[in-house]
């Protein structure tokens, strides 16, 4: 990032000290107000700014202008829409998926004095802007007078005349005056920078509240309240979960003030939550496109559900997805395979998918779509014999060709694959995160439909064979030299998870739907479609399930990995998992050995998760632990127990804008303190967990206002108004998880071997009755 002695500059990755053709332009007064087919169109004057660190307007060069756009929707959604580029406001794509219930609401403008309401049907007013002249006491002339600004206030929600009259309604505004001295801008209402001639970035801010708390953007690893921070949303390899690097970008954000804001764009941006300037959450896009949906409610749930109906609803994935999946990397062979599976079951320890990662193929990490002849020799007897015994087949796969691999000629002649145009193979090696050496020849290119349908055909055949589930890794990384059919690979690059996850979902539901297919087992047709995923961006929760990335064995890839579902949650996604009990050891990456308390602890974090896979460099099977196999038996089998509930509850999320596992926040979001707990959470809505992460078995707790029981122990608390339980002890064997007195826990008393064994209408009632002691498993 360039460095100069402005932040807002900063912010902008401007630098008026280079010599090169980079100019800035900032939004001025709006010259006409129109309301126009059901729209309010704003003519906004640009005037370019000097090319120094004070901001001066350069009266030399005439301004420009461009229209700013509002429309109204219903579920309290404003939409503000400018481009710098001619560019058209764009309701449907990739991202955008609009429930049928969303509508416009038509808007009209009064003025009075210089002074603009844009008012819906039922008189309520949904935003204003200001023209008038400031009132201005004048005395001296030691500082210049401020530029024209552009003052617009928001009202998603709606607000009658009589509320913004007296400062009572809640409203999202514009940064009009984030400046110290008029030259010395921290943050612009709107404003683009020119480079050659041509806008190219565009930016936008919104004021800030001192005490303002915000929450989302992705699968961020870091504290609950982003604020004193700036992110750069570009899905790269996370490498870990304790940087800054993020698999899973989202341009969406959550306020403490009940209000959300998606940013419908795939290109490079940023977001800034009163950072460089602690009066503003500032925007940046990399396109000279600013197309912001600003969106209200009372709730939190209310927010994203608002969300969900712009860019679409997660489906019901199968009850067989929410058993146990068992992994390592990698299996080699049906014939280990089948000794896993084997000691599983005469150890009694259910589950229902085993995965196989990059050791199916013929070369290790040469992912070539076929299973290995010698090590797998009848891979259709294998899946259907594993499906008897009630195991699914995942198979690992990325969405990029190797040099080396059969396909190569295929793709090369008939152009589904984008080729870097360099041969170092530099992007090649980041996007593999430098697992293989593999020379990758090209990125799949899914903004073509002819290699979209190749590539489902590849899936096809395994498909066909029973196997249940296309692990889709990787996707944050292509090739950036390249030329893909369908767009700039700088605009590809974010939206590439979403295509990629789309194309395989969209075969996994056709296949796996039909009656005949052995992993349908009792789920209904529409809920077959399913994907192990890594990477995403906004609309990707239409194409569940994904994965935290290659955490560390470690407390702390523990903790990071809670806090990154967290915020996952909060960006629209029901569904998130963690490999259990982290993927990577340390120090030695691939060789150092598990730690059982860890081992133990992500176990019962995973048991209260969505989905729970066990999966990493060194073994995982419990047996390989003889001094805590026994505990983690108990838990699996709490968690088949459990089963009713966890599919009860995945349905509701499905319909709301509730994800499985929520930060206290989402249903307290008056309390000043859950805004800042990241290391706890609901698991659906009737769990309080509190997952361990030490090896003291101690911790501290936070309990929301009420009564609470612990779900193991029994033990009943009175948290008030909401309050601390300082060094609470907790044994190894058990987790703090707490529910409301006279909560009913659907739940299965049988023990099972896998999902296929559980009837859903024979599930009976746990009630926390008065004579609750705790739950006995």
């Amino acid at each position: 990032m360039k460095q100069t002695n402005y932040y807002l500059f900063d912010f902008l990755d401007f630098d008026p000290a280079l010599q090169q053709d980079e100019y800035l332009w900032k939004s001025y007064c709006p010259r006409s107000v129109e309301a126009r087919d059901g729209a309010v169109y704003i003519t906004v004057p640009y005037q370019r700014q000097v090319r120094q660190n004070d901001m001066l307007a350069d009266l030399s060069v005439p301004q420009r202008e461009f229209t700013l756009i509002i429309k109204a929707y219903t579920h309290n959604i404003i939409r503000v829409f400018t481009s710098f580029d001619g560019s058209e406001p764009i309701d449907r794509d990739d991202m955008m998926c609009w429930h049928k219930k969303l509508r416009p609401i038509e808007l009209s403008v009064n003025e009075d004095a210089g002074f603009y309401w844009m008012v819906d049907g039922n008189g309520e007013v949904r935003a204003t802007l200001n023209c008038s002249k400031p009132v201005i006491e004048f005395w001296s002339d030691l500082q210049p007078a401020p530029q024209p600004t552009l003052d617009l206030k928001l009202y998603p929600e709606g607000a009658k005349s009589e509320a913004i009259a007296d400062g009572t309604a809640k409203s999202v505004n514009l940064s009009a005056y984030d400046h110290f001295s008029p030259p010395r801008y921290d943050a612009l209402p709107l404003a683009f920078v020119e480079r050659d001639g041509k806008p190219a970035t565009a930016t936008m801010s919104f004021e800030c509240l001192p005490d303002e708390c915000f929450v989302g953007t992705g699968e961020r690893f870091t504290k609950m309240d982003l604020s004193g921070h700036t992110f750069q949303l570009k899905n790269q390899d996370g490498q870990g979960v304790n940087n800054r690097r993020c698999y899973k970008n989202v341009p969406f954000y959550l306020s403490s003030r009940m209000y959300g804001v998606f940013y419908h764009t795939s290109s490079y941006c940023k977001l800034s939550f009163a950072d460089h300037s602690t009066r503003s959450v500032q925007f940046l896009s990399e396109e000279p496109v600013i197309d912001a949906f600003i969106i209200g409610g009372n709730m939190p749930e209310q927010i994203l559900h608002g969300y969900r109906c712009l860019t679409g609803f997660p489906p019901m994935l199968p009850l067989w997805s929410f058993g146990i999946w068992m992994s390592r990397m990698t299996y080699f062979s049906a014939e280990e395979v089948n000794a896993i599976c084997n000691r599983l079951r005469s150890e009694k320890y259910p589950c229902d998918v085993i995965h196989l990662d990059t050791g199916w193929f013929k070369t290790d990490w040469l992912c070539e779509w076929k299973f290995n002849e010698e090590r797998f020799p009848n891979p259709l007897q294998f899946i259907h014999d594993l499906k008897d015994k009630g195991f699914r087949v995942s198979l690992w796969q990325l969405p990029y060709i190797a040099e080396d691999a059969e396909q190569i000629d295929e793709a090369r002649a008939h152009h589904y694959i984008a080729e870097p145009q360099r041969k170092d193979l530099q992007q090649a090696e980041e996007g593999r995160s430098n697992f293989s050496s593999l020379d990758y020849a090209g990125t799949i290119d899914f903004t073509s439909p002819e290699a979209t349908v190749w590539y489902k055909g590849l899936l096809k055949r395994l498909l066909d064979m029973g196997v249940a589930c296309i692990k889709t890794d990787f996707g944050e990384n292509i090739h950036m030299d390249a030329k893909y059919f369908g767009m700039t690979p700088e605009k590809l690059n974010n939206l590439y998870a979403l295509l990629y996850q789309k194309a395989a979902f969209e075969i996994t539901r056709e296949i796996c739907s039909k009656p005949s297919h052995y992993a349908k087992a009792f789920d209904t047709s529409e809920n077959a479609g399913i994907v192990w995923a890594r990477s995403a961006w906004a609309g990707c929760q239409r194409y569940p399930l994904h994965w935290g990335g290659d955490s560390a064995h470690s407390w702390d890839g523990m903790a990071a990995s809670l806090k990154g579902g967290l915020h996952f949650g909060l960006s629209g996604f029901s569904f998130w998992s963690h490999d259990v009990p982290g993927f990577h050891s340390l120090p030695d990456f691939m060789n150092s050995p598990l730690q059982e308390d860890i081992y133990v602890r992500w176990t019962q974090f995973g048991v209260f998760s969505s989905h729970i896979r066990y999966h990493g460099s060194h073994k995982r099977e419990p047996w390989c632990y003889p001094s805590i196999a026994p505990i983690i038996r108990r838990w699996w089998n709490l968690r088949y127990h459990l089963m009713p509930y966890i599919y009860e509850e995945a349905k509701k999320t499905t319909r709301t804008g509730n994800p499985m596992i929520r930060a206290l926040l989402m249903e307290h979001p008056d309390d000043p303190t859950v805004w800042h707990v990241d290391d706890e959470y609901y698991f659906g809505s009737k769990f309080l967990c509190c997952p361990v992460m030490n090896s003291q078995n101690c911790r501290n707790i936070y309990l929301p206002a009420g009564k609470w029981v612990n779900f193991f122990t029994g033990e009943h608390f009175d948290a008030g108004e909401g309050g601390w339980i300082m060094h609470y002890e907790v044994p190894l064997d058990l987790m703090p998880v707490f529910v409301r007195p006279s909560t009913e826990i659907p739940i299965y008393f049988d023990e099972v071997e896998c999902t296929d064994q559980i009837n859903l209408d024979k599930a009976g009632v746990l009630v926390v009755d008065e004579e609750f002691g705790g739950i006995e498993f």
